[in-house]
């Protein structure tokens, strides 16, 4: 218990210091007080990932440009929040007030519309609500439709609402009419400007964030999520009530038939998943990789969980920046322990002995292939010059956290997994020789067996998939945390039950070789996962450039790796459930 409370304590204290705060703390003012207002970010709009810092393009500076410093979720995030060029005070109205004038450049003009071809938008955020709008519009030259003609905006009316002494909402529209033509490569001279009105509303300063998120709880959007969970509960009670039925009766069959055999004739020679009773607990190949995916999955798994948690408690608001990023950071670092212990406790049971290449293979079996795809993906941003590019100051914050608390604590849940006094319980003697497995036909191979393994789970997440994308790579908002709880215990329920379908199978062939199939087989929902991936891309996104695509394509193939390990677990611990159970069950000489 005093170990989760330490754990609750150290996230309610991320949070806590990465809550955004404006330079009014407490988003109370008086008429003609400053609101903070930033200027976030610029990019494509179909590109998420691709993001710039607002003033790369040659807005307005104000007259003081000041950053206004990131927590490291916000950082993580792509936030790189700056001074914007406007003051929008509470309650002064404004009418055309001019921010600048200003001669474009023939590059200059270049940047705005290459922006305006790309359809770039920009974020800002006054106090603490974000807002957007696009740079500019593309429309059909009316002498030559063949041609196009490129216009930026030049004045944007800001509506804000108010009730009382706070802010609650704030739209920003561009004047349609109000434009600048950039079609041709020559300087342009523009006044940017901009129009203020305010609007008493009698919404609660508590429910001000809640139109970001309504678009998630609209009925239509809740039928779909509904549908998708009545989907899955019906493979669910489909698959188990199968498997059960199947499984019971073939397994009772089985009992009367060895029971029956072992009051006949002694010569009469077994078949059988109890012909192998004396290999079945015969311990893996490459039993060190083995324990240190296990602890790895195990620790992947306590992630979810507490993600979860936070989820349901609504740590995860919409728009509170960076949170989701800090809390797997922190909360990785912090279960980096359960990885070492599960791992070294179980390569021991294994009678394993070099624990200390068995840690350092579980600290990097997920960290590994993270750190080289996060190195390859920040060398592009920082060729592309985006803000997904993390600062050093940042990645020095990440290596001390990887250092000083992962490590260490990784360290210490090996040592205690080392000396745990658990040993591994196998309800039958392994033999000093292996039998020879007999030939199997092909659909009873590994990948096969893996394709059957990994489509029914998938099957039954396949219609929550396309929101988690939607939200993740888009900008819509997830917020239906418990409908996206229901699916991740159906997806484990299922995991477990077809594994241990597939390893009665596997068994009932003779095969003893269960133990990296199992695991295999409980993790192919991950490869299912990454093939969604190449179709969303493809058939349901618009995303584009090789910056987007690498980054979409190499944090997925981490994600589903994650899930891969995870969902391994689950398989294995199903599967050593199940066989550790019949063949406890029977008398084995």
């Amino acid at each position: 218990m005093s170990v989760i409370r330490w754990l609750t304590v150290a996230l309610l204290l991320a949070f806590c210091t990465n809550k955004v705060q404006s330079d009014a703390s407490d988003h109370k003012y008086k008429p003609a007080d400053e609101v903070p207002i930033y200027a976030n970010k610029v990019g494509p709009f179909h590109n998420p990932s691709e993001t710039y810092r607002y003033y790369d393009l040659p807005f307005c500076l104000p007259a003081h440009l000041k950053e206004k410093p990131e927590a490291l979720g916000e950082v993580l995030n792509g936030d790189r929040l700056v001074s914007a060029p406007y003051k929008l005070d509470f309650m002064v109205e404004k009418d055309s007030e001019i921010v600048c004038k200003k001669t474009l450049t023939k590059d200059e003009v270049s940047k705005f519309r290459k922006a305006v071809t790309k359809d770039y938008y920009f974020q800002m955020y006054y106090d603490d609500l974000p807002f957007w709008g696009f740079l500019g519009k593309v429309e059909k030259d009316k002498n030559d439709p063949s041609e196009e003609k490129y216009y930026l905006f030049k004045h944007i009316h800001f509506e804000i609402h108010y009730n009382k002494d706070r802010v609650i909402e704030i739209n920003a529209k561009a004047d349609p009419s109000a434009v600048v033509d950039l079609t041709e490569d020559k300087e342009v001279e523009v006044e940017f400007m901009y129009t203020v009105r305010w609007k008493e509303t009698n919404v609660p300063y508590e429910s001000r964030m809640e139109k970001y998120s309504q678009s998630s709880s609209q009925p239509h959007h809740l039928e779909i999520h509904w549908f998708s969970i009545i989907n899955s509960c019906v493979t669910v009670l489909l698959l188990t009530g199968f498997l059960a039925t199947i499984l019971m009766r073939v397994l009772k069959n089985d009992f009367v038939k060895y029971a029956h055999d072992e009051e006949a004739a002694d010569d009469q020679e077994e078949t059988g998943w109890k012909y192998i009773h004396g290999d079945v607990f015969r311990y893996p190949k490459y039993k060190s990789l083995f324990a240190a995916a296990l602890g790895s999955g195990s620790q992947l798994f306590a992630l979810a969980l507490f993600i979860f948690i936070l989820a349901l408690v609504g740590v995860f608001y919409p728009y509170n920046r960076g949170a989701l990023f800090t809390a797997l950071v922190v909360i990785y670092a912090l279960t980096s322990g359960i990885a070492g212990y599960t791992a070294a406790s179980f390569y021991h049971q294994l009678e394993g002995t070099n624990w200390v290449r068995n840690l350092l293979l579980t600290g990097c079996l997920f960290c590994g292939p993270l750190f080289l795809t996060f190195c390859f993906l920040n060398t592009v941003a920082i060729a592309y010059t985006a803000t997904a590019a993390l600062p050093f100051g940042t990645i020095v914050v990440i290596v001390l956290i990887w250092t000083l608390v992962t490590s260490p604590l990784l360290v210490l849940g090996g040592i205690a997994g080392k000396n745990s006094k658990a040993e591994f319980q196998a309800p039958v003697r392994t033999t000093k020789y292996p039998r020879e497995i007999p030939p199997l036909p092909w659909y009873r191979k590994t990948v096969p067996q893996m394709a059957m393994a990994g489509f029914l789970p998938f099957s039954a997440i396949y219609i929550e998939l396309y929101y988690i994308f939607a939200s993740v790579w888009g900008h819509r908002i997830y917020t239906i945390y418990s409908i996206l709880f229901i699916v991740f215990i159906i997806l484990l329920i299922v995991t477990a039950f077809i594994t241990v379908a597939l390893t009665y199978f596997q068994l009932a062939a003779e095969d003893h070789e269960w133990w990296w199939r199992s695991f295999l087989c409980g993790g192919s929902t991950g490869v299912f996962i990454y093939g969604y991936c190449l179709y969303y891309y493809y058939e349901r996104s618009d995303m584009s450039g090789f910056m987007q695509t690498s980054f979409f394509f190499g944090y997925m193939a981490c994600i589903c790796y994650g899930f891969f390990l995870m969902l391994g677990m689950v398989g294995f611990r199903a599967a050593l459930f199940f066989v550790r159970h019949i063949y406890r069950s029977i008398k084995c000489e």
